[in-house]
């Protein structure tokens, strides 16, 4: 068995996932983020998209988060997000609509305001099939 590390990973509604865990990789605002036991201390923004986890024992679970922050402690990984869930858990079909949504608000953009919420909801529909399909290829 490797070390590990505690990590949490909370959302502002729950607390999707407590235990040990043998490495986190998410994606941070500076880019790909792989946290393991021994880790340097550090605060980061996350960007939306998939959060894996290694647990002990070498499996692995995938989390979606829309963003947020990353915290690593000496004996602590916490992911603090938005909005988080078990990428087993998310709709593909609902992602894909939500896209398309985002992508005609784009092409249809009538103000600053629209186009920015716009541009963020698409964002976060990409990521959530970015999650969605990783979570497939991992099990396929």
């Amino acid at each position: 068995m490797g070390m590990s590390v505690h990590c949490d990973i909370v959302s502002a509604e729950d607390q999707i996932f407590s235990g040990l865990v043998e490495m986190v990789i998410a994606t941070g605002s500076e880019g790909d983020l792989g946290i393991a036991p021994g880790h340097t201390p550090l605060l980061t923004r996350l960007k939306p998209g998939p959060v894996r986890i290694i647990r002990q024992g070498g499996e692995e679970e995938v989390f979606y988060v829309s963003g947020g922050f990353l915290e690593v402690q000496p004996n602590l990984v916490t992911v603090l997000a938005d909005t988080a869930m078990r990428a087993e858990d998310m709709d593909e079909a609902a992602a894909e609509e939500a896209k398309r949504a985002a992508e005609k608000a784009l092409a249809n953009k009538t103000g600053e305001f629209e186009y920015s919420r716009a541009a963020v909801e698409l964002a976060e529909a990409a990521a959530r099939l970015r999650t969605i399909q990783h979570l497939r290829r991992k099990s396929g």
